[in-house]
């Protein structure tokens, strides 16, 4: 599994890192137009990203926002349903109108930080990941 993990903060950065890369090879970035940039270069390469995990609150781009991108940039290179990513937002943030706004935009699943590695293994399993 090929895994893009945006997160700015550096300890949910490593944590993520060092959890996840046991399901796959891992890319990191510590903002949303870092994220962007990644998605761009995975597109230009089709070694397309499988799960890509996007903190909301990040600076240059909040995940929202890289969120709509990876969406538009999906439509736009008209991607087979194989080749589109599972998108988990993160956030410190449990707010109904976030998680419903991110659930419109097309993200998969929402987690709540801290992260509870066991949710996110049931997450995985119910996206077909692993």
């Amino acid at each position: 599994m090929k895994i893009l993990i945006a997160e700015d903060d550096y300890v949910s950065r490593e944590f993520l890192l060092r959890f996840l890369s046991k399901y796959g090879v891992c890319d990191v970035t510590i903002d949303g137009k870092e994220a962007v940039e990644a998605y761009i270069i995975s597109l230009e390469m089709e070694e397309y990203y499988d799960l890509i995990c996007l903190d909301i609150m990040m600076p240059e781009l909040d995940g929202k926002e890289v969120l709509k991108v990876i969406k538009e940039m999906e439509k736009v290179n008209e991607l087979e349903e194989k080749n589109k990513s599972k998108i988990i937002m993160m956030t410190a943030l449990n707010d109904t109108e976030t998680v419903k706004g991110t659930y419109k935009d097309g993200s998969h699943a929402y987690a709540v930080k801290p992260l509870d590695t066991d949710k996110i293994v049931r997450v995985l399993e119910k996206l077909e990941l692993i």
